[in-house]
Parts: structure tokens; sequence; C-alpha cells
């Protein structure tokens, strides 16, 4: 049975996009160099060709993910393979997970794409994790990614039931650090929520599910679904958590519109080329250095600083400030990290360009 591509998200833009001859379709999985491949006339599983491996092996981000579409060339023998991925409108980008590469720049100068062409990003934490309340920490770090992405970010607490008269106070907190976020609660035992957080699905939309293992993103998506697409474990009693599950990114398409991409566990968020995620994640302490004596008051130990002033008010907590500043820390290093890793890399082909050159020169008559 194949698809419908217009409720997938294709349109006349991607269309002018694709290379002639191939043919188009939305990518639903990846597994180890091959991809699951929605199309018009089904499912379709098809290998990277080579020259999208050796894109991908100059630049990581470039290979096929989860939500991209791609152009499909079908071979003599009947297989298929990726033979272009198309642009991509949003692109979830985390800092690379690995320990080393060339050069002796550690893989977290690469990028990791965990999604594209998404339009909503999820943000699911736990109202209770182990014995602890949502980390708001973690929240702001992932709004930050999705803000960066492109991509309109929704918070959603799951095991809202958890807390049961606590979870009024837990939902303003969450708000004070999501400015500008819609901000639900839901349930997977009362289906409290489900409603609002697909009230923003429908049509071809896509979103993406983020946070910790545990936290119910499956539950969340088989609810979303109607059925049960995704595998799901109980939690446990003694403190509501729930066990890793998902173990693959997958999208998912939904019977009343929309697409959901579920995802493992995110573990490791390490902001990646950020512009103004970050700032969009702390709009509050923005808004409140515009009244800062000195333009770049670094909200340290100045005179005039309005963002201190806020916090010895109690205004702003100083648990927000100290968050600011190390999700500011992490991505100016990151930037540099990059700049060096692109000088390294310019460097290098200029050397393999000189080397040619003079092999060159040698061979003339």
């Amino acid at each position: 049975m194949g698809f419908d591509l217009s409720l997938l998200g294709w349109n006349d833009a991607l269309a002018a996009e694709l290379p002639a001859g191939l043919v188009p379709g939305r990518v639903s999985r990846v597994d180890r160099g091959t991809a699951e491949v929605l199309t018009a006339d089904g499912h379709v599983r098809a290998a990277q060709s080579a020259a999208v491996r050796r894109a991908g092996a100059a630049d990581p981000i470039s290979l096929p993910c989860v939500g991209d579409w791609a152009g499909l060339r079908e071979l003599p023998d009947g297989r298929h393979e990726v033979a272009a991925v198309l642009p991509r409108r949003t692109a979830l980008v985390r800092a690379g997970v690995g320990r080393t590469s060339r050069g002796g720049l550690s893989d977290d100068s690469q990028g990791q794409v965990l999604a594209a062409n998404v339009d909503l990003a999820f943000v699911v934490e736990p109202a209770m994790h182990a014995t602890d309340t949502a980390d708001l920490s973690r929240i702001e770090r992932l709004l930050a990614l999705a803000w960066e992405s492109g991509a309109t970010p929704v918070v959603v607490i799951s095991k809202a039931d958890l807390l049961g008269d606590a979870l009024d106070s837990l939902m303003d907190d969450v708000a004070a650090v999501a400015p500008g976020v819609d901000v639900h609660a839901i349930s997977s035992v009362t289906g409290e929520g489900v409603d609002l957080v697909r009230a923003h699905l429908g049509g071809s939309r896509t979103a993406v599910l983020l946070g910790p293992s545990g936290a119910g993103k499956s539950t969340l998506t088989n609810a979303l679904a109607g059925e049960e697409v995704m595998v799901t474990q109980q939690i446990r009693a003694s403190d509501g958590r729930g066990r890793h599950t998902t173990t693959h990114r997958e999208l998912i398409t939904l019977a009343g519109g929309g697409l959901i991409i579920d995802t493992p566990g995110i573990r490791r968020v390490g902001l990646y080329e950020m512009s103004e995620g970050v700032d969009l994640v702390f709009s509050d302490i923005e808004g409140l250095a515009a009244d800062c004596r000195f333009a770049d008051c670094g909200h340290d130990a100045e005179p005039g600083c309005a963002v201190l002033a806020a916090v010895e008010s109690g205004e702003l907590p100083y648990r927000r400030l100290a968050s600011w500043r190390k999700l500011q820390r992490e991505a100016q290093w990151m930037a540099s990290r990059t700049d060096a890793r692109l000088r390294q890399e310019k460097t290098r082909q200029w050397k393999v360009i000189h080397k040619e050159m003079r092999r060159s020169g040698r061979n003339r008559p």
C-alpha cells in the first residue's frame, strides 16, 4: 500500500529540488547504512549510494536521517538506493557523542542530526523521575535545541498523576523556564492532556519527541496514534520511573493526520552551533539585560546590572541565571571547536591541492 506524499509533507518546493530521474520518499528509519523510506508505492528499503556515503564521510550531518526527504534510484536488480538527500527545512542537531576524530579534535565538534523537517518539538519531561521532580535544567537545554532547529517547541510534563496537589506548583516552575512556549501536563493513566497535545498536530505537520529514557515518549506516541505502534514497559511502582524501551528513531503516521518521530532517551544533549536558541530560552534574562548599565554586561559583578538586581530581589531565581551562564559557555566553546575543525579541514584541503600541483609540475615534459 502506497502513501499520499502530500500527507507526508511533500510540496512543490521539494519537487523542485528533486534531481531528475529519482523517486521521492520520506525516511522513516535509518539502520546501519540503510533506510526505510515511505513512497507512493509503499515501504522501500534502500541503501546509501556511494555519493551519499562520500558526502557523509566529509560531513556527517549530510547523512540521511529520520524525517528527511530523499531521492531514490532503482537499481537493475530491483533494489533501491538513496541517491540524494533533499534540503531540510529544519533539523535538530546536537553535538556528536563520539570520543575521537581526525586531527585531534573530539567528535563533539561534529554534529549529529536527530530528526529533520519537523514542525514541532515536544520536550517530554516526567513530573517524577526517580525520586526527584522534573529537571528544569534539562528542559531548558532541550528547548535550546528545539528553538535552534527551527521547529516550534512544546513542553509536555508526563506522569502528571504522580504529583497530585503539587502539580500546579511544578507547572508554574516549568512555565517560568519556558517563556513563550505552550506547556501541557499529561497522564497515560487518566488520559489527561493528551487531546491538548494532539491539537498541535494535523494535516502533514511533523512532531518529534525529545526527553530522557522512561519519560513516557512511546506511551504518548501510542496515545496519539490510537494504537500500540511502539513497545512500552510498565513503570516501577516505587518511584514511577519507566524503563528504556525505544532503541531507534522512527517516523510514525497518525490516523488522525500528522506524523510523529519517537526517539530513544537522550542522555547527552550537547549544544551545536547555537545562534539564537539559548537567547530564546532565556528571553526573560535578555529582557532584563536591556536595562543593564553597560551594553556588554556579563551579568557577573558589573555595577548597574539589572539581571543581578533581579536575582537579589527574588524576581529571577539564581538557578535560572546559573543555567544561562552554563549554556552560554557551552555554546561559545562549541563555536570555538567548530571553528578550529573548519580551519583544520581547510588546511588539509589546501595541502592536498598543493601536493597535487607539485606532483603535476614534476610530471610535465
